[in-house]
Parts: structure tokens; sequence; C-alpha cells
């Protein structure tokens, strides 16, 4: 019956397991380890645990198990493992895949861990990381070649909020027999079809919409049965990067409530892009649900919305202080996908550790703001905009 419920109510009951006690509200497993009835039966399940079966936290847990089968219900994957933070997700899906001397294929927009993580860590044990204009379809092509092990892209790049191709892409690395692995945080598992679409994997930093409270740091890493089981545990379970019980007790509680935010958020988004179009005090407002995009067509074809994410252009670092000081309502902080509304200067935080040059090689500039919308009332963020920019 769960195969054909739609989004919103496998988000409220989707792989649910209650206990004996048939309790509403999924129960909190805090133990670190189980017991068995006896050394017989220790000395089996280490050799192979069933589904419903548990060694230790770092392996699994049954609150933890609730939330990779929902989130995997949601996305259309077979399978799913949950992860301390969203940059564990993004590492452990790549470096679990990768040995010295594999070649990897990224789009050169991406938020700043994922950058460290492409160019400094997998490269330092001898992975050849090639990167290219995500949007640019003949870079995928010329850079894709025969034993590309995998192609790494965001869905909505993070702080530009460029749309890559996701068929196109996929269908490219396909071709010479590449897994495809999708960051897909701005797209948000509300709007996603990633894997219908051409993914093998989805990462998604639970932290955002899912949680969307600004309460827990949390990932997943989502796919077929053979890769979440085969590559991805044997990794997570032996380094240690898993969720803890609490943390994905308050994910499940998050994605009770994440539809209804993610959608209000996302009209709210528009209603201030449509605002704030022509503003003399900004060079740019970019919003991929809008038609000024330059990937409005695209962003409609693979996700039928925009997201919760604007991206603004000041001019100057200064405009852009002074724009962000003046704000009543929206918070500075570096976070997004949160209830509440949330702004950043990119080139002075998430992507501060990069060199001019290549901020300047992404599109990140000095006057570039990143606005995540919250669920506050639209007219009233609109008001809040409006008199920062006064102020500019």
């Amino acid at each position: 019956m769960s195969e054909t419920w739609n989004k919103r109510t496998k988000a409220v009951h989707g792989g649910t397991a209650r206990s004996g006690w048939g309790e509403v509200s999924e129960a909190i497993f805090l133990t670190q380890g189980f017991v068995y009835d006896s050394a017989e039966a220790a000395e089996a399940r280490f050799i192979e645990a069933g589904p419903d079966e548990f060694i230790y936290a770092r392996y699994g847990n049954p609150t933890v198990a609730m939330f990779e089968r929902r989130l995997a219900m949601l996305e259309g994957a077979e399978d799913g493992f949950a992860t301390a933070s969203g940059m564990a997700a993004v590492s452990g899906a790549l470096t679990s895949m990768l040995r010295a001397g594999d070649h990897v294929v990224a789009a050169k927009a991406l938020f700043g861990s994922c950058l460290y993580v492409l160019e400094e860590i997998l490269t330092r044990f001898g992975v050849d990381v090639t990167f290219v204009d995500g949007t640019d379809l003949d870079a995928w092509c010329r850079a894709i070649r025969p034993g590309t092990k995998c192609v790494f892209f965001e869905t909505i790049a993070n702080p530009t909020l460029e749309v890559v191709d996701i068929p196109a892409v996929a269908a490219l690395a396909h071709a010479v027999g590449a897994l495809v692995v999708i960051d897909n945080v701005f797209a948000t598992p509300v709007y996603s079809r990633a894997l219908e679409q051409g993914a093998d994997v989805v990462v998604y930093s639970a932290t955002k919409h899912i949680d969307g409270q600004g309460r827990t740091l949390g990932g997943i890493i989502l796919g077929s049965t053979e890769f979440i089981r085969k590559t991805v545990e044997p990794y997570m379970k032996h380094t240690g990067g898993s969720m803890s019980p609490f943390t994905a007790w308050v994910m499940l509680k998050g994605l009770e409530t994440m539809e209804l935010r993610v959608r209000a958020q996302t009209a709210s988004a528009l209603a201030l892009t449509e605002a704030l179009q022509g503003h003399a005090k900004l060079g740019r407002v970019a919003y991929p649900g809008h038609p000024s995009h330059p990937q409005y067509a695209q962003a409609q074809r693979l996700m039928g919305a925009g997201g919760t994410v604007i991206a603004l252009d000041l001019g100057g670092q200064a405009e852009a202080f002074r724009f962000l000081n003046a704000l009543q309502i929206v918070l500075i902080s570096n976070n997004l996908g949160d209830a509440k509304s949330i702004i950043t200067h990119p080139a002075t935080t998430t992507h501060q550790r990069l060199s001019a040059e290549q901020r300047e090689a992404l599109g990140i500039g000095q006057g570039l703001v990143r606005f995540s919308v919250g669920i506050e009332d639209t007219s009233d963020l609109i008001a809040d905009v409006m008199q920062a920019l006064e102020a500019v």
C-alpha cells in the first residue's frame, strides 16, 4: 500500500516501525549496543544481520533505520544510509567508491566544503578530478572519458543557482559506465525526481530542509541496495560517520512538515523575486523559479519549481554588508533551508577559502548574497528586504 502513497503521506508514515507499546510518535532507541540471546546468536548476527537486527549504533539503529527507510521511500530509492552531517554524506558517497587512479568529473560551481573534498582530499589519495562548467554539456562531453568512475554535481549550484541538466549529464556518464552522484539539497526531496532522471546516488544535507528548523546536523546517501550495503555501509560503519538515534528522531519529526514548509518557502521566494525585479539597488536577482533565470525552463522540467533560495547581487562587499546589517527579520547565518529566513555573504563565509580568482570564475562576486527564504509572512519579508535596500 505504501508504494501508492503520495509524497506527503510517505513523509509522515513511511518506514514507521512501532515497538510492542504501539507508540504514535516514533520511538527513540538511545542505545549504542544490543543484547543477544546467546553467544551463538551474536556470532550469527555478525556474520549476517537481518533487516531488523542490529549490532552497534555505528552500524545501524532502529530509529535511524526508520529515517533511512522513510527518505528512501520519498526519493524512490531502494535504500539509504544516514550520516552525521551533509558533508559526511558527500565525502562518504565519493570516498567509499573511489581509489587511487580513478577519474571523477565534477561541476566547478559547488559548496566550498564539497570543493575541498574534491580538490584537497580525493586528489591527495591519487584520485584524478576534472572540473567543468556544469551548465555546459560540451564541457561534460569533453571531460568524461572511458574509465571515468563517477560524475558529481549539485542539482542547483550553491550559491550561484545554476541548474544542471540531470538527464543529459547522466546519459554521457552512463555511456562510459560512470556513476552519477548528485548533491540534491537545493532541489529538496519535495521537488526531486533525480533518480528517475538518471542519478545513481543522491545525497542530502538533512540539516537543511529535512530538519528545517536549525536543530541538528545530519545527512543521508540514497541509492541502490547493492551500492548502499556493499559500498557505503562498510566504509561508513568503520570510519564512524553514522547518524545518532536522537538526530534521526528529530529528522523524522522534520519530515512530517517538510512539504508544507518547502512549498510555502518556494511561494515566498518567487514572490520576493518578482517584487525585486528591476530594483535600482540590485545588479541581478537570480532565482531558478522565475522566467528571468537562464535555466528557468530546465528547472521547471526537472523539478517543476525553483526551490527556496535566491541570489542577489548588490555590486560590492560594502553594499552587501550594509544590506545585511539593515535587515530586521532575515537573520545573518550560513545555514539554509530553515523555517527562519537566513542570508549570508558567500565570498567572506562559505566560499572564503577560495582565491579571488576562483570565486570570480565561479561567479561569486563581492556583491553576491545568498538568501534562504523562510516561512515568515511573505509581505513582511518583502517589506524587510525593501527597507534594507534603502541602506545600500
